[in-house]
């Protein structure tokens, strides 16, 4: 099924360019499924769901699915799901259609995008008896209201896993002698691409972890990253990994939602170059089948299953989610066969031990980094103190270090959104060098 949805998702982001695949009535189409406009049946909760896009984009393809699965599991009978979709977060869209969905009769909202939060906030100060979810969100510890909350996934941990992945892959064409010298920077180091959407925390900590997982298995890498400041631009995804594979990189992720980059590195992969990718959210083998290594992915269910839970109950939700490998809900896609000999079963290892607590992903004995404002490091440039961006407005007071680890997402002490934003030596961001 999977399969068949991305081959399709392909098909419809290539129509888009040209005719779009949003509901043709309007921007911010509205699903009611089940029941009128306003009436619930007794014993019934209404809920709401605030997406940034539709099941044409993989991240809100991941949100639908996971609310769908949440229902289908506490009981289709129990919960009525109206969809408001493509709600643009560069905007205020995301208020006006909160306050439909309270009007027509929601108890719970959720909404998927950042940009989407202050908007949600707004709602929440409004309707004071229904719950609001800014999924990604970051302020609901600092705005200490009974109902606004914040939940996030440890995507950092399925990103470190998906790096672990390349890594292995780098290894074997490095052991293979398959580059060359334009694949390496002047201190032979293989280089490596990353098309970003914003320079945001959330970015810079999956990035990072993904870096961090190649190195785990092979050392010497170089890594680029650019920035498109969209999440889903298929044209500008697309020429930023061009641009990558042209100064030789040899791998090329992405924080970004559509398969722009995907694309342009399996049709030159299949000119001769040697280029794979790293999706995120979705398997990319349908557009990049020669190319594509795995993709970092979540599994929304997880969430949307213990929060309407909640409801159901009649039980609060948590001010802050964020859970990872743990309890299932990160993940990588099937491996690609153009993944090095025995990746399974290193990917099996290093997941127990993510689990396990075992492997810290921010381990700061893995990396280095210069002193800055909120940043000390030892003589060796390792990081022994990192005054974290916790509540959205930088106060400079709490330090994230724990134990030897960056503490990424403690969802019980901070919060559930990443708040890594340090830059750590190995690691280039728009930038002309090489």
């Amino acid at each position: 099924m999977k399969k068949i949805f991305a081959l399709l998702l392909v098909l419809c982001l290539a129509t888009a360019l040209f005719v779009g695949c949003a509901p043709a009535d309007n921007e911010t189409g509205t699903d009611n499924v089940g029941g009128d406009e306003t009436a619930t049946p007794a014993g019934k909760i209404k809920i709401g769901a605030i997406l940034i896009g539709d099941e044409n984009e993989g991240y809100t393809y991941a949100h639908i699915k996971g609310i769908q699965d949440a229902v289908k599991a506490l009981g289709e009978d129990k919960v009525e799901v109206i969809w408001k979709y493509n709600v643009a977060d560069n905007t205020d869209a995301a208020y006006p259609a909160a306050v439909d969905l309270v009007e027509q009769g929601c108890t719970y909202v959720f909404s998927n995008s950042y940009g989407h939060q202050s908007h949600m906030l707004r709602a929440a100060m409004e309707y004071p008896e229904v719950k609001f979810v800014a999924v990604t969100g970051d302020t609901a510890k600092k705005d200490n209201l009974p109902n606004f909350s914040n939940a996030f996934n440890a995507t950092y941990q399925s990103r470190y896993v998906s790096g672990v992945v390349a890594g292995l892959k780098i290894k074997e064409l490095v052991d293979g002698g398959k580059l060359t010298d334009k694949n390496l920077d002047a201190n032979g180091n293989v280089k490596i691409g990353y098309v970003g959407a914003f320079p945001y925390a959330e970015v810079v900590s999956g990035y990072t972890a993904f870096y961090l997982g190649i190195k785990s298995v092979y050392d010497k890498v170089v890594m680029n990253v650019s920035y498109t400041n969209s999440w889903f631009d298929p044209i500008a995804e697309g020429a930023a990994a061009e641009a990558f594979i042209a100064d030789g990189c040899v791998v090329i992720s992405q924080h970004a939602d559509s398969t722009g980059a995907p694309s342009a590195v399996e049709a030159k992969n299949k000119a001769g170059t040697t280029v794979f990718c790293v999706g995120y959210n979705i398997d990319m083998l349908a557009v990049a089948p020669t190319s594509a290594l795995t993709s970092a992915t979540n599994d929304w269910s997880v969430y949307y299953t213990y929060a309407i839970g909640q409801a159901l109950k009649g039980e609060a939700i948590a001010t802050n989610w964020a859970k990872g490998y743990s309890d299932d809900a990160v993940g990588i896609t099937k491996l690609g066969t153009a993944c090095a000999a025995d990746t399974a079963t290193k990917v099996a290892e290093v997941e127990a031990a993510l689990k396990a607590g075992t492997t810290k992903v921010f381990d700061t004995t893995t990396f280095t980094a210069k002193e800055a404002a909120g940043v000390k490091v030892d003589e060796n440039g390792k990081v022994t103190e990192y005054l974290a961006d916790i509540d959205g407005d930088f106060t400079g007071e709490t330090n994230v270090v724990k134990e030897g680890y960056i503490d990424e997402s403690n969802a019980e002490e901070f919060r559930s959104a990443p708040y890594f934003a340090l830059r750590i030596d190995g690691i280039i961001e728009n930038s002309d060098e090489k």
